[in-house]
């Protein structure tokens, strides 16, 4: 009783924030559908015994219908979709499983049963069911409708289809999905526009969480999906992450809740008082609850856990103060050298925000650490009160930190580069191999995304708010960039194929080619006399009269003579006559002309 008093204070505080505990669930009903034997396409190996794994988890978590079927034809599908929606009239939690072939065509998601041929883009509204059919059949449930799809894979009809118009777009993977309907969650086995595995195993990575965390007594369905996406995200190497769609209420809607046994006479449990007020803390989750939570709970292994939140809340109040400071010396650095200030005063300003950039780095570190230690802590607490809800934890005598020393950090900088990595070749500004490796390629890239997305992320380090930046970006941020001869194509380059008669230009674009002139063969040309090799200044000037100029009519004559020559020869002229140069011979010009003086003699070898 002394106890229970003691804690009224604090359960009173959080019990008006939060309310009570939600309600055990009422009829939960199941429908699920498992399509591997696909008539028109090549079988798939793990949707029935995907299927299987699912019904059978459902089944055992103690569902009130669980409707398995696999293999329907589209007819089939209609028929089953529309006895579950009476099923549903009269239930609290609706679910519905499939797996198999799915495909998004203009926006719109389809499931596609074993018999459609989809011969053409428009064959999807009569052969395939929209994902729009799936959400009536569960929408009379009163407390949860979830739909789960593992049906993100590639493909085959969408590359073999026709299309009706050119224009009509057939997607990869499955389209984004916001429900109108309350309460209702929409499951991926993939984020939006990407592809899932099936894995090397019977089933595919994605049940395999499904089957591992779904159904955890007391686990809220949201935090359950949380479990999955981590799961998936480490046996694919980063390469799938699920993703859930829509929005629920505050309270807490696990599937399966937790069942508690009737003792015989009500026994205290001190444990079971400190774990409940531990966790209404971590519900409100700021330092006045965690502060009233350890005024009543000083020492054991929930102060611990709860010193360790404190730590967390305190470091990103930290980082929120350096990044502040940072900013704030920058803009005095900035202002100081706008209005030239003397130069002592801009080095120390300068001093002053790469003092501060470097405290906002440490800052950030800090943060990071205390984050993962918080989260592998709070992760091996639902570990345990999952594995075994009624066991104590350990001995509250060991000191502070004791229990929470040696777990191991929920993401290492390692995975923590290798997911921005992963991300940043996603919008298309990183085109390595995501390999954890944070070098100056991969801060590169992060650089060319913060000029493109308009954002001041460090580069230096990869980030928990570079990966939560970057995964936000549904789509390409970075420009897709093709060599000569290529365009882009999507998220990929292409070959530029001209027509007949067009040829790609060095704009990289098809133009008319030209004709091309005709080459005649040149007639042989007889070699120029030398006076018309002679530079200009020394040749003779023609007059008027058509002499030349201050020379007489003898001396024009030779020239004349020596400019009709053919046939590659000279002519030699002198006042007696003109006659052919000798073989071997060559005239050469010296000057003056006239009667008895030749402008021109002849020189043999």
């Amino acid at each position: 009783m002394r106890n229970l008093l003691r804690l009224c204070p604090l359960l009173l505080a959080l019990a008006l924030l939060f309310g009570a505990e939600p309600a055990f669930a009422g009829k939960r009903v199941a429908l699920v559908l498992a399509n591997s034997a696909y008539q028109h396409a090549p079988s798939l190996t793990n949707p029935v015994n995907d299927g299987s794994v699912i019904a059978k988890t459902l089944k055992d978590a103690g569902f009130d219908i669980v409707d398995s079927r696999h293999d329907l034809s589209a007819l089939e599908t209609r028929r089953v979709l529309r006895d579950f929606a009476d099923a549903t009239r009269d239930a609290d939690i609706a679910v519905v499983y499939y797996a198999g072939h799915g495909i998004e065509v203009e926006g719109s998601n389809y499931l596609i049963p074993v018999d459609a041929r989809l011969e053409r883009d428009t064959d999807v509204y009569d052969e395939a069911l929209s994902l729009d059919r799936v959400l009536v059949a569960v929408e009379p449930a009163k407390q949860l409708r979830l739909v789960i799809l593992d049906a993100c894979r590639d493909n085959p009809f969408g590359k073999t289809m026709k299309r009706s118009v050119a224009s009509r777009g057939i997607g990869r993977g499955l389209a984004q999905v916001e429900p109108t309907s309350p309460n209702t969650l929409i499951a991926y086995s993939a984020k939006a526009g990407f592809t899932a595995q099936d894995g090397d195993g019977a089933n595919s990575p994605f049940t395999v969480a499904l089957s591992k965390h779904l159904t955890t007594p007391g686990l809220d369905v949201r935090r359950a999906f949380g479990f999955v996406r981590d799961d998936v995200l480490k046996s694919t190497g980063n390469k799938q992450e699920p993703f859930v769609y829509g929005s629920l209420g505050g309270d807490d809607v696990p599937l399966v809740p937790v069942k508690v046994a009737a003792a015989a006479s009500p026994v205290a449990n001190p444990q079971a008082d400190i774990r409940r007020d531990y966790e209404l803390a971590l519900q409100v989750g700021n330092r006045a609850a965690w502060d009233a939570f350890l005024a009543q709970h000083p020492d054991g292994f929930y102060s611990s856990l709860a010193k360790l939140q404190l730590e967390k809340i305190g470091a990103e109040q930290a980082h929120a103060a350096a990044i502040e400071k940072a900013k704030q010396a920058e803009a005095e650095r900035d202002r100081l050298a706008a209005v030239g200030a003397q130069k002592d005063a801009q080095l120390k300003a300068a001093a002053d925000a790469k003092a501060a950039e470097q405290a906002q780095l440490a800052a950030q570190k800090a943060k990071e650490q205390a984050q993962q230690q918080a989260a592998a802590a709070e992760q091996q607490r639902v570990n345990l009160a999952a594995a075994a809800p009624s066991a104590a934890p350990a001995s509250t005598a060991s000191p502070a930190g004791t229990n929470v020393a040696s777990l191991t950090p929920a993401t290492t900088p390692a995975d923590l580069s290798r997911s921005v990595q992963t991300e940043l070749g996603r919008v298309g500004c990183f085109s390595g191999q995501a390999d954890g490796n944070w070098n100056t390629s991969s801060q590169r890239s992060l650089s060319q995304f913060n000029r493109y997305a308009g954002t001041k992320l460090d580069v230096k380090v990869a980030s928990t708010d570079a990966l939560d930046t970057v995964k936000s970006k549904p789509s390409r941020v970075c420009p897709l960039v093709c060599e000569h001869g290529f365009k882009a194509d999507g998220d990929k380059c292409t070959r530029i194929v001209c027509g007949d008669g067009y040829a790609l230009n060095d704009d990289n674009e098809c133009e008319k080619k030209r004709a091309g002139k005709p080459t005649a063969s040149k007639p042989a040309t007889s070699r120029r006399d030398d006076s018309e090799d002679r530079p200009a200044r020394q040749r003779p000037q023609i007059g008027a009269a058509g002499g030349l100029g201050g020379l007489g009519g003898d001396a024009a004559g030779i020239a004349t003579g020596a400019r009709r020559a053919s046939g590659g020869g000279q002519v030699f002229c002198t006042n007696g006559g003109c006659r052919p140069v000798n073989r071997g011979c060559h005239l050469e010009y010296r000057g003056g002309g006239g009667p008895g003086n030749d402008a021109n003699a002849e020189v043999c070898n």
